[in-house]
């Protein structure tokens, strides 16, 4: 075998063992749970939800909030415009639930490049108890949520997090949604957790205020996304990022390809923008780079057409099996279409991926968040981003 055929057989064995064994290691944080939470410890807890804009299910997202099991929490809703029509329902389940303690804040004021750290600078200047838990306006907590994300805690030190896991698709493009988060982004950080690098994710922030008693809230604004500078920050003070499991359900609703490629696309942008040098591999995640890998080695083989499209094929079907194992023993949306959907997955995964260096900002909501020159040239601070990380 020449040095070409040695280079692709490793490289499809490699990628094929590290799918395999991402779903192996993220299996246990992900599997749905048999039975509620419940923490030995149950302090009180102010959740801070930035709201902006209607989403899908937002009076059933929001209104979880009010069903948690928590001896003491309060609730502060935040919002820029108080003309926003979410503000309507904000304040109707208020209105309905008059012994819970929750207030919506309304107000805008400029302290970041980031319009949702901004708004939620309100409900941390209003917080009442020691821990602040930021939760976004489109994740649904089940009632052992507080529960989950203090089992989580691992030392003094940790900051508490989790991805969001795509539920109640509506539509083909919605259900490739639910790949993206699922199968792939969700898969992917359990398993950098077990292996001790997890990363905070803006769906859910629980830490101590202490936490942030060097640099203060501000300190959530030194990266475009406060995600990515809350992993910094931890990693810089000796502390830890750990996941909570399994992820909470975001409802989708239905999308459409733009919905899902522009979203996917703002996220890629972000963390090209916030850990270059760890964001350039991520051109050989998804099927297709293995699988050329193979289709190359076939190619050497004197096999006629039908054989050479079946050796593809078991493949495809080899890679996608841990995927979807873990997608039945999570719960999470699956169905006849599930393949298809996955292949699409990772039809866009190269799209998005270049797309992400061609872009030159980051909207969110209608406001850049970050853009081009905000930011050095990409190799130039590449080294020095990644020195938290070892």
């Amino acid at each position: 075998m020449d040095i070409a055929n040695q280079l692709a057989a490793s490289f499809a064995a490699v990628c094929l063992t590290a799918q395999l064994a991402s779903a192996a290691l993220a299996l246990p944080k992900c599997r749905a749970p048999r039975e509620k939470a419940r923490s030995p410890q149950r302090p009180p807890v102010t959740i801070v939800r930035p709201v902006c804009g209607l989403e899908p299910y937002s009076r059933e997202t929001l209104g979880a909030t009010f069903a948690l099991d928590w001896p003491d929490y309060e609730i502060i809703f935040c919002v820029d415009d108080p003309r926003d029509p979410v503000v309507a329902i904000v304040n109707e389940l208020i209105e309905a639930h008059p012994d819970a303690r929750a207030r919506l804040l309304s107000g805008f004021q400029r302290m970041s490049t980031n319009p949702k750290l901004d708004n939620m600078a309100k409900g941390w200047r209003m917080a009442q108890h020691d821990w602040i838990v930021f939760l976004d306006s489109n994740v649904s907590p089940p009632t052992d949520y507080l529960d989950r994300l203090f089992l989580a805690q691992d030392g003094a030190g940790c900051m508490v997090s989790a991805p969001p896991a795509g539920a109640a698709p509506c539509g083909f493009w919605s259900e490739v949604e639910c790949c993206l988060l699922n199968a792939f982004q969700a898969r992917v950080q359990y398993a950098a957790d077990s292996l001790g690098f997890g990363f905070a994710q803006g769906k859910t922030l629980f830490f101590a205020r202490r936490m942030l008693e060097n640099g203060g809230f501000e300190a959530l604004a030194t990266e475009p996304a406060e995600d990515a500078a809350a992993t910094r920050l931890m990693r810089k003070s000796g502390g830890k990022v750990r996941l909570a499991g399994p992820p909470f359900p975001q409802f989708l609703g239905r999308k459409s390809f733009m919905d899902v490629f522009s979203r996917q696309m703002r996220w890629a942008r972000l963390r090209r923008a916030t850990f270059p040098m760890l964001y350039l591999p991520e051109i050989l995640v998804g099927l297709w780079p293995p699988l050329l890998a193979v289709m190359f080695l076939l190619a050497k083989l004197d096999l006629n057409t039908a054989s050479f499209m079946s050796a593809g094929l078991a493949f495809a079907a080899l890679w996608y099996v841990p995927e979807l194992v873990l997608t039945h023993m999570a719960g999470w949306p699956l169905n006849w279409r599930s393949p298809l959907a996955l292949l699409v997955r990772d039809l866009l995964l190269p799209m998005i991926y270049l797309t992400a260096f061609t872009g030159k900002q980051v909207v969110w909501h209608g406001v850049v968040v970050c853009s081009e020159s905000d930011k050095a040239p990409f190799f130039r601070k590449a080294t020095q981003r990644l020195k938290p990380f070892f």
